[in-house]
């Protein structure tokens, strides 16, 4: 095992967290810095797949995760006129479920319950100043003039990341991607057992539960370059894009989208850092290093794993260059594996939505499957 006294993370996300917390139940000192003042979680909820799943029982809050969100075990899936076309979903290899839906501000809720009770150190309203990375420590200045010296630091700081900026750059900033996605919270109604995929000429849609009690709808679309939405247009803009949903499921959602404040939609971005992601003793993970579209329901999956495995590497590795470059053996193909077949999924769509053919040989559902079976091996 790898002799470390204090560790820094960058983030307290999803990755963040998750990272700290499979470092502190490895035995190391962690310290995580937050830059907002508390926490204002952004979005509606998420889709846990098997392998989100399996990671978050790793490091022990799979159970609380399933507890207080919702369980399922598959889409179901239509035209957008309600025509049904069958089912999908991953198999799950143990006592976990196959999916969760989960509401994010819950989510960050459990991982910041488990990183407490666990002893790391949470900072709000913090952020890095500057810093040495020397040869055998990091020494860290804050925003409030604090320094303070650890054996290395991990950038968790989300997908426009200013330390992977610092670290290295000359990496290409995220890259908006032509699509954009939209969510909004509803009451559950009775007899929804699973999550549901309608798919429209112009755009996807899809009901996911999130509690017994709730649920979201998520629509992606194409905005093109004009991807900023005004206030006052975001209900028009998002009914426009429901009317092709004659399927009942949505339709008798739409009078109740009443809120502007209630419809979170974000344009959809991608990075992925050149391998290596670490530079003297600074390693960038989860979104900051692979930030991924949701086309395969990945991104908070893989920033949960690349905790995980830092976790099992501290343990393993005698020093921290062993750790990082075993951690980019671990991850770096997983990670360019999603993050490359997400975005070719956005761009073939968006093609069939412009009424342009695919290449030949191309099937999208084909190609997510054989995805979802690669990500199903162990991490």
């Amino acid at each position: 095992m790898v002799a470390l006294n204090k560790v820094l993370v960058v983030g307290g996300g999803i990755g963040g967290l998750s990272a700290g917390i499979a470092l502190r139940q490895a035995g190391v000192t962690v310290e995580v810095v937050e830059l907002n003042p508390e926490y204002h979680v952004y979005g509606v909820g998420i889709i846990q797949p098997a392998n989100a799943l399996r990671a978050l029982d790793a490091i022990g809050v799979a159970d609380t995760c399933i507890e207080r969100g919702s369980p399922y075990d598959q889409f179901d899936l239509y035209l957008a006129n309600g025509t049904p076309m069958g089912r999908a979903g991953t198999v799950s290899t143990n006592h976990l479920p196959s999916h969760n839906g989960i509401s994010r501000r819950i989510l960050h809720e459990v991982l910041h319950e488990k990183a407490v009770a666990e002893g790391v150190q949470i900072r709000m309203g913090q952020s890095v100043q500057d810093f040495d990375n020397g040869p055998d420590a990091v020494t860290v200045t804050f925003a409030d003039g604090r320094t303070d010296t650890y054996d290395f630091v991990l950038g968790a700081d989300g997908i426009n990341s200013k330390l992977r900026q610092a670290l290295f750059p000359d990496c290409p900033k995220a890259r908006y991607t032509g699509q954009s996605v939209w969510r909004y919270a509803f009451p559950r109604p009775a007899g929804m057992a699973n999550a549901a995929m309608f798919f429209g000429k112009q755009t996807k849609a899809g009901i996911v539960p999130m509690t017994p009690d709730t649920m979201y709808l998520f629509l992606v679309s194409g905005e093109g370059d004009n991807w900023f939405i005004a206030e006052q247009e975001l209900i028009p803009r998002f009914k426009a894009h429901l009317a092709e949903y004659a399927a009942p499921a949505i339709a008798a959602l739409l009078p109740g989208i009443t809120d502007p404040a209630g419809v979170v939609c974000r344009p959809l971005e991608t990075v992925l850092l050149p391998a290596p992601w670490h530079r003297g003793r600074i390693l960038i993970i989860g979104d900051a290093a692979h930030g991924t579209i949701p086309q395969l329901g990945q991104g908070a999956a893989l920033a949960i794993e690349d905790g995980v495995v830092l976790g099992e590497l501290v343990q393993t590795q005698d020093s921290v260059p062993a750790v990082f470059e075993a951690f980019m053996r671990r991850r770096f193909e997983r990670s360019r594996l999603v993050v490359e077949v997400s975005d070719q999924i956005g761009k073939w769509e968006q093609m069939e939505w412009q009424g342009l053919p695919l290449p030949e040989g191309i099937n999208i559902g084909k190609e997510m499957n054989t995805t979802f079976t690669a990500l199903m091996e162990a991490i």
